[in-house]
C-alpha cells in the first residue's frame, strides 16, 4: 500500500470544493452583478480551503465519498469568506490587503463588501440546507458556531480587548469563538452529513475544537516574527515557548480523540500535524 500523500489530498479536497463553490454561487453575470463580482472575488482569492477539508476528511474517514459533504464543505468555506470579508472592514480589523491584493472593501466599496459578507453567510445557510443528508443538522451546526455564542461573540470581544493589556482568559475566549468553532463545526458537519453516532460525534467535535485552538495558537506564533505586529494574541501572555508547548499539547490532544478510529482517519491526523507544524 502506498504512503498517504497529504499534499495530494487536500489538493483533491481544495478543487471539489472549488468546483462546488463555483456551482452553488451566483455567476457575476447575475444582477446584481457587483455584488455577486464581490462575493466571487472574495471566495476565490486563493485560499487553502483548509476548513472544508476537513469536511471532507471527516466524512472520508466515516466511509461517506465526497460526493456526500460536498454541500457542507462549500458551506463552512463560504461561510469563512464572509468572517474574512468583514473583519477587514475599517469597522472592524481595518485591513486594506487579504492573500495579497486589495480587500473586498478596497475593491468593492464598503458598502459593498458588507452585503458581499452578508450574501455568502446566507447562501452558506442555503447551501447546507440544500445538502443531501442531515440539512437540518448542518445548518444548525453552521449556526451555532456562526452565531453569538460563535464566530460573531468572538469578533466581539477581539473589538473589546483592543488596546488593553492581554489576559489569557480572554485571549483563549477570543481563539475559542473566532477560530476553533469554525474548525469543529468543519468536523461535526462531516461527521453529520455521514451519519454518526452521538459518541462518534463528540470524539470527532473534541478534535475539530483541539486542532482549531492549535491552528490559531500557530498562527500567533507566525506574526510573532513580524516586528510591526501589535494584535491581541497569546504571544503576549504566554511567550513563544510555552505558546508552542501548548499548540503541540493540544495537537496531542487532538490525536487522543481519534484513538478509535485507526486508519480511516489518516488524513485527520496528518491534517492536524501538518497545521502545527506549517510555517506560513
Amino acid at each position: 500500500m502506498s504512503a498517504f500523500n497529504l499534499k495530494s489530498y487536500l489538493h483533491t479536497c481544495g478543487q471539489l470544493t472549488g468546483e462546488a463553490l463555483h456551482r452553488f454561487l451566483p455567476s457575476e453575470e447575475v444582477p446584481p452583478c457587483v455584488l455577486h463580482q464581490a462575493m466571487r472575488y472574495s471566495v476565490f482569492a486563493g485560499g487553502k480551503r483548509i476548513r472544508p477539508a476537513f469536511v471532507l476528511a471527516t466524512a472520508d474517514c466515516l466511509g461517506l465519498p465526497h460526493g456526500g459533504a460536498i454541500h457542507a464543505a462549500a458551506a463552512i468555506e463560504m461561510l469563512h469568506t464572509y468572517t474574512l470579508i468583514h473583519d477587514d472592514l475599517p469597522c472592524m480589523d481595518d485591513d486594506d490587503f487579504r492573500r495579497g491584493r486589495p480587500s473586498c472593501h478596497k475593491q468593492f466599496g464598503e458598502a459593498n463588501a458588507l452585503l458581499a459578507g452578508d450574501a455568502l453567510l446566507t447562501l452558506a445557510f442555503e447551501t447546507a440546507a440544500s445538502a443531501p443528508a442531515a440539512p437540518a443538522s448542518l445548518v444548525r451546526t453552521l449556526a451555532a458556531a456562526a452565531g453569538s455564542r460563535g464566530v460573531v461573540g468572538g469578533q466581539v470581544a477581539d473589538l473589546a480587548a483592543a488596546g488593553t493589556p492581554a489576559d489569557v482568559d480572554t485571549i483563549l475566549f477570543i481563539h475559542e469563538h473566532k477560530t476553533a468553532d469554525l474548525f469543529r463545526a468543519a468536523v461535526e458537519m462531516g461527521a453529520l452529513a455521514a451519519g454518526a453516532t452521538p459518541d462518534t460525534l463528540a470524539a470527532l467535535s473534541r478534535f475539530g475544537r483541539a486542532t482549531g485552538l492549535a491552528f490559531q495558537i500557530v498562527d500567533d506564533l507566525l506574526d510573532a516574527e513580524n516586528p510591526a505586529d501589535t494584535s491581541f494574541s497569546c504571544i503576549h501572555t504566554l511567550g513563544i515557548d510555552s505558546a508552542k508547548a501548548r499548540a503541540a499539547e493540544l495537537t496531542n490532544e487532538a490525536m487522543r480523540a481519534l484513538d478509535g478510529f485507526g486508519s480511516s482517519a489518516e488524513a485527520l491526523r496528518q491534517a492536524a500535524r501538518y497545521l502545527l507544524e506549517r510555517t506560513t
